[in-house]
């Protein structure tokens, strides 16, 4: 089994947990041929599975990722009655790693996944790219809707596969407790090492 290090997260949710971090660090190789800066990364163990799902499309790494999730949600021991997998970013990817990911756990779990709990409005910027905590905080203000008969009594699992600086996560979890849940725990793969 894959090997992790789960760390807290901190909140508008009741208690939140990260498997592991993203990376461990990066080396500085030099620049390219056309003066974009090159590194070598070093991840996780958790981290390198996350990325070959997201980036090289490898399906095979759910199991294994999904199988160290299930173990600390257990070892959690928190009462959840459905899985919401954070709305994604980029909605043109054929492949949804934090929904397939989330179909994953819930099988595991026993706890069903509802995917349209809660949906993005509009299109903005991609967050890893905005690097103060205000200008992201202010990009998500009203950018969620909730489905609040979905919500209203439930306690949520609130599911993402890399966490930043948390701002999605607290705007998400803000609008479902606004909706009526009665508890949100918030989860996420991998955290970087930087908030940025």
């Amino acid at each position: 089994m894959v090997s992790f290090n789960p760390r807290k997260i901190y909140g508008r949710w009741t208690e939140g947990y990260v498997l592991d971090l993203h990376t461990t660090g990066s080396v500085f190789l030099g620049d390219d041929a056309l003066g974009h800066p090159q590194f070598e990364t070093h991840r996780t163990e958790v981290g390198e599975l996350l990325y070959q799902l997201k980036y090289r499309e490898d399906q095979s790494v759910v199991t294994e990722i999904c199988r160290a999730a299930e173990l600390l949600v257990k070892r959690w021991r928190i009462q959840i009655d459905m899985i919401v997998p954070v709305p994604p970013t980029r909605v043109d990817r054929t492949l949804q790693p934090v929904e397939l990911l989330a179909e994953e756990l819930g099988s595991r779990l026993a706890v069903p996944v509802t995917k349209d709990a809660i949906r993005k409005l509009g299109r903005f910027a991609e967050l890893k790219n905005v690097y103060d905590a205000e200008e992201r905080r202010k990009l998500l203000e009203g950018a969620f809707e909730v489905n609040g008969p979905r919500v209203t009594g439930q306690r949520i699992l609130l599911f993402d596969d890399l966490y930043r600086s948390g701002a999605t996560m607290n705007a998400v979890t803000e609008a479902l407790i606004a909706s009526g849940a009665s508890v949100v725990y918030a989860f996420a793969l991998t955290q970087t090492r930087r908030g940025g």
